[in-house]
């Protein structure tokens, strides 16, 4: 499943390094500062462990986000639904062990060989800003931010606005695809807010970042049952706008290869790839492609929810809202995690020399 305005994050006040030999009770007493230090973005939401412009100054002066936003912006003038896949890998990334770029990470049992991550994309753009960066200041920015960022400009380069990343994550050790436990496109509004929940995420918050799928596609595998059998009926789903199943049956036919074409999330066609509320526009119009999808619009938890950001302008403000606060569940900061040589596998062990 493809998931996933401007806006003025509050600034984050930016720390010096500084080489010098203290005391342990200094130490302890600039770790606690530290940590009481709180960065507010314009949410209201804030990770003490996470700050807008982290990289600032470690790059041997270079922008690193800038770097990471030319590799993106290459890639999605070149071929449009990158942007999509972008926030997608962000989302399987931060669902299953936070933030930390698990999913980037190569292995038999790997979470990238997950029935959920088959289908999976971006691997390439972030190896390739990650090669840059190594370049202009090796052991330095982590692959997890790196997604963070990356997904970030997809949104901004599919006419979403620009909002803020915050960074300082390190990357994590730990990879299995017996961990990837997504919210099904199947479940329920009330079954999806629960496992938003276990991340944190609140339920409007879980209507903000589902509206990802303004840029999303999927195939058809995952929702043909909608058109032909809906829940063992022998009929299709009545929730779905008759005229949009008589379209997807044509693309879609009963007994050919399911996942032969891929179908827009967003059926307002003029919007595929724009980042806008026309999403919720259609599920209004019961023309939802995922069940899940439909569901917000009908589900009185979340239906007066959608009906606002339909109806409303400030979508692209709370999407980026939501996605930093996605971007912050579980991450990995200071000594935890490491930052990795390559994206794809832990760095080695160093081999300690004893001299005698």
């Amino acid at each position: 499943m493809d998931i996933f305005i401007s806006s003025a994050f509050g600034n984050s006040q930016k720390k010096k390094e500084k080489k010098m030999k203290i005391s342990a009770a200094v130490v302890a007493a600039a770790f606690s500062l530290a940590f009481s230090f709180i960065l507010v973005n314009f949410t209201g939401q804030c990770d003490a462990a996470l700050q807008q412009g982290f990289y600032k100054g470690k790059c041997n002066s270079l922008d690193v986000e800038a770097i990471v936003a030319s590799v993106v912006k290459r890639r999605v003038n070149d071929k449009p639904r990158v942007a999509a896949g972008l926030i997608r890998l962000f989302f399987h990334d931060c669902f299953v062990n936070g933030c930390d770029a698990s999913i980037l990470l190569d292995g038999d049992s790997s979470e990238k060989t997950a029935p959920p991550n088959l289908s999976v994309s971006g691997y390439d753009v972030i190896d390739e800003a990650k090669g840059l960066l190594e370049e202009a200041c090796a052991g330095v920015v982590s692959c997890a931010d790196i997604i963070a960022i990356a997904a970030r400009d997809a949104v901004q380069l599919s006419e979403g606005g620009r909002y803020e990343v915050q960074t300082g994550r390190r990357d994590g050790f730990v990879s299995l695809a017996s961990n990837v436990d997504l919210p099904s496109p199947r479940f329920s509004v009330s079954q999806s807010a629960d496992a938003f929940a276990k991340k944190g995420i609140g339920l409007t918050e879980m209507v903000l970042l589902l509206g990802g799928h303004t840029i999303g596609f999927t195939n058809c595998s995952l929702f043909q049952d909608r058109l032909y059998d809906f829940n063992n009926t022998g009929k299709p789903d009545p929730t779905m706008d008759p005229l949009l199943v008589m379209k997807l049956r044509l693309i879609c036919p009963r007994n050919s290869p399911a996942d032969r074409i891929p179908v827009s999330l967003d059926q307002n066609l003029r919007s595929t790839f724009i980042v806008d509320n026309s999403f919720y526009k259609q599920i209004r119009l019961g023309r939802g492609i995922l069940q899940i999808d439909q569901a917000l619009a009908l589900d009185p938890l979340t239906n007066n929810t959608v009906a606002s950001l339909a109806n409303g302008n400030d979508f692209l403000a709370r999407f980026g809202q939501a996605m930093v606060k996605l971007g912050a569940v579980d991450v990995l900061t200071d000594s935890q995690g490491e930052i990795r040589e390559s994206c794809h596998f832990k760095n080695k062990p160093r081999s300690t020399f004893l001299f005698g």
